[in-house]
């Protein structure tokens, strides 16, 4: 359950994927993709992709490895986890902490019961009895307690969160949540850009132990502030890994884990969120040297494991078409521009070993487009 940047990991790998997908959508076309499950929309129709799930796992000769890699479908595995575990293999952490970690409130509440290195929070819930009062320093940044980005899309547009810099500000957010029925979480910002965000990805063993792990930091996003990944880095940066290692051992994770920091102006490290699925940085450590997905691969079905590495640094990742706006935000022009992201060793969707899941994702859609329109003309006339 994920994009190309699961599946392009599981591929060099030489393990044949199974996507969750719709009909037009890249993974399907993937010469590293032999089978297709219907896809239904993850945080709304959980009980029917279960079940369609369930229906493939048990025609299979053996039990499947599960891989999830957003915030709804790591919620449909540790939901169902009973039910999928009886078909599927997978890493999964503590259902308790899943909760935990994905409901931001709750995060914070667990951030302070073990004193980890997060700005001040304050939960928003317009819907009850609390009152608009904001007990934090301005600016805060605003973000929902869940992902779901059906819910706060019409909130905040592209961005996951949005910047409060004045009381006017603030209550003006505080009446759109309160109409759109949102609760959300304000945070106190932490100076700087978004390229001050580094990151500590770790896949923990059921021992315990770190089996893999490296670090990163963002290049750019789209939108620039507060948006979605455009282009990444790994790097070599210890004190990240020696605080993601520590905060990992003491929530007490087992599986994936993505540990999200942003460096303050004096150097420091403030914690922003753990995630623990898969994510799009699994692709780029594969080409940098350590293929996660390919370990939990071998774990899970016993195989002896791969030999794993350190991550080279400075390898990149982008996507084009995304970061292609967000250059162009930045003031990069498009030379330079095209010049690093053809040198990008790790593109998404995009790769000359497998081009149909670009190539044959934009002709299913023009032909779609093109059907779509004659029925209007037909129903029209």
């Amino acid at each position: 359950m994920g994009d190309m940047d699961l599946i392009r990991p599981l591929g060099l790998a030489g393990i044949p994927c199974a996507a969750v997908c719709e009909p037009d959508e890249p993974p399907r076309f993937s010469r590293f993709t032999c089978a297709t499950v219907p896809r239904h929309d993850a945080w709304r129709e959980q009980e029917a992709q279960v079940r369609d799930l369930l229906a493939f796992g048990r025609r299979r000769p053996e039990p499947p490895v599960l891989y999830f890699a957003g915030d709804p479908e790591l919620s449909i595995v540790s939901r169902y986890r009973d039910e999928l575990g009886e078909v599927f293999r997978f890493a999964v952490a503590d259902a308790v902490l899943v909760d935990d970690l994905m409901d931001k409130a709750r995060f914070s509440d667990l951030a302070e019961r073990l004193d980890l290195p997060v700005p001040r929070t304050q939960p928003l819930r317009p819907g009850g009895s609390a009152s608009g009062e904001l007990s934090l320093s301005l600016p805060v940044m605003v973000k929902p307690i869940t992902r779901d980005h059906g819910v706060w899309r019409p909130i905040a547009g592209e961005q996951k969160a949005l910047r409060v810099d004045t009381a006017e500000d603030f209550q003006r957010v505080w009446r759109h949540l309160g109409a759109a029925g949102v609760n959300a979480l304000a945070q106190e910002v932490v100076p700087g850009p978004e390229t001050r965000i580094e990151s500590y990805h770790a896949y923990v063993d059921a021992t315990g132990a770190v089996a893999a792990e490296f670090t990163g930091r963002k290049i750019r996003t789209f939108p620039p502030e507060y948006g979605h990944s455009s282009a990444l880095m790994t790097t070599a940066a210890e004190d990240v890994a020696v605080l993601g290692r520590d905060i990992l051992r003491r929530i007490g994770l087992r599986g994936l884990a993505k540990v999200d920091f942003k460096r303050a102006p004096d150097g420091e490290l403030r914690l922003l969120e753990v995630n623990p699925r898969f994510t799009l940085w699994h692709h780029l450590a594969a080409v940098a040297g350590v293929n996660i997905p390919e370990l939990v691969y071998a774990d899970l079905v016993g195989l002896p494991r791969p030999a794993v590495g350190t991550v080279r640094p400075g390898v990149c990742w982008s996507m084009p078409w995304r970061d292609a706006a967000a250059a162009r935000a930045a003031g990069l022009a498009p030379i330079p521009w095209l010049v690093w992201t053809m040198r990008c060793e790790a593109k998404s969707h995009i790769s000359l070993d497998d081009p149909f899941p670009f190539l044959g994702g934009l002709i299913w859609r023009r032909v779609a487009q093109r059907r779509h329109a004659r029925l209007d003309a037909a129903v029209a006339t």
